[in-house]
């Protein structure tokens, strides 16, 4: 597996331009992921609760969505998204494209959100991942 991490130089950009920044967000896009597993909305619910409890973040309610089950059931692409007290989580699949897009935001002092986004890559296994890092 091949991964590519952008960070972002944000605390030079905060004290130039003295804005404050509360909370790294962590997101990122996998490819090549084998597409059984993109249709698995219940399998997606269980990885986002494992890689939360893992990165210290706090699920207070989790929204889920399985697509294009009765026109393409062949598809069926699902969006989970957890609601956490440090902010939230969220997982969109696509099996036609074997993609997945991975976003969490968190402005807890005691979160790991990187620890949170590498658990769920870990549990898709991509072919190749692009990771992106930003203070916010």
């Amino acid at each position: 597996m091949k991964i590519r991490a952008i960070k972002q130089k944000q605390k030079a950009l905060q004290k130039e331009i003295q804005r404050p920044m509360v909370g790294t967000h962590v997101f990122g896009n996998l490819y090549g992921v084998d597409s059984a597993l993109l249709k698995d909305l219940a399998a997606t619910k269980e990885i986002i609760k494992k890689a939360s409890e893992l990165g210290n973040l706090h699920i207070i309610d989790i929204m889920e969505r399985q697509f294009n089950v009765i026109n393409s059931p062949d598809l069926g692409g699902v969006s989970v998204i957890a609601l956490l007290v440090e902010s939230h989580i969220a997982v969109h699949t696509w099996p036609e494209s074997n993609y997945v897009t991975v976003d969490i935001y968190s402005c807890g002092e005691e979160s790991r959100p990187e620890t949170t986004f590498d658990y769920i890559v870990s549990k898709f296994n991509p072919a190749d991942v692009e990771k992106f890092e930003t203070k916010r």
